[in-house]
């Protein structure tokens, strides 16, 4: 897809530590319960930087205050950066739930509607989900 990571946005949990410091147990989720999702949206470019702003501030906001997003990725093209791809991975859909409830989504989702031209939510199956477990090892 030519995805470019944004290090402003990467909002994925992370079991990386110093070495002095204590390592923290790796939570177990059941991979056959998560949600994980590709949020594929174009956003006008007039708005594009109030848009990445906003969708930062959702991402880091969402990972560090609820137990059940486990991850909410932003990336935008290369070739385009109104083009904007965001990986979500959730506990289970009841956290799904709970995450669209909450005060800061419901702040980016309403103060960035008439940023974004179009939105795809496209649900995805891992094809091998025995591995979830170690990709926020490394």
């Amino acid at each position: 897809m030519g995805l470019m990571m944004m290090g402003m946005m990467t909002s994925c949990n992370e079991s990386k530590s110093a070495a002095n410091e204590p390592q923290e147990e790796m939570k177990v989720y059941d991979p056959a319960k998560m949600l994980v999702r590709l949020s594929v949206i174009e956003v006008y470019p007039e708005y594009l930087d109030e848009y990445l702003a906003a969708a930062a501030t959702v991402g880091g906001e969402s990972v560090k205050k609820e137990p059940g997003v486990i991850c909410i990725y932003p990336s935008k093209l290369k070739s385009d950066a109104a083009q904007i791809r965001i990986l979500e991975i959730y506990r289970d859909q009841e956290a799904y739930q709970s995450h669209i409830k909450t005060d800061h989504f419901q702040t980016y989702k309403q103060g960035t509607l008439h940023m974004v031209k179009n939105l795809e939510l496209i649900d995805m199956d891992p094809l091998d989900p025995t591995a979830m477990s170690y990709i926020f090892k490394k």
